[in-house]
């Protein structure tokens, strides 16, 4: 007979949680100026965190090979090299 209780799945470790509250922040923080109103982000806070995420990944996939992703890190890169950018051609307030 089978087990009268279903597996459960593992909880995600740390780097994995912590990737996953980084991505939350990041879309609160993108969503709520556009639920409210509010002015948008600073370019170089949203950078900040994508970088601080692509950061945790490359942490992840040393602990995991399967998780080694080039392209997606090139194109994460490329994600924040135009939005430093667009923060280094705001004027000054």
């Amino acid at each position: 007979m089978s087990d009268p209780t279903p597996s459960r799945r593992p909880a995600p470790d740390a780097l994995t949680a912590v990737s996953l509250v980084l991505l939350a922040a990041l879309a609160g923080l993108l969503l709520w100026p556009l639920l409210t109103g509010a002015p948008a982000p600073s370019p170089a806070l949203v950078g900040g965190l994508l970088l601080l995420r692509l950061g945790v990944q490359v942490l992840r996939a040393r602990h995991d090979p399967r998780l080694r992703r080039p392209a997606s890190w090139a194109l994460d890169l490329l994600l924040i090299a135009l939005i430093f950018n667009v923060a280094s051609r705001q004027p000054a307030p």
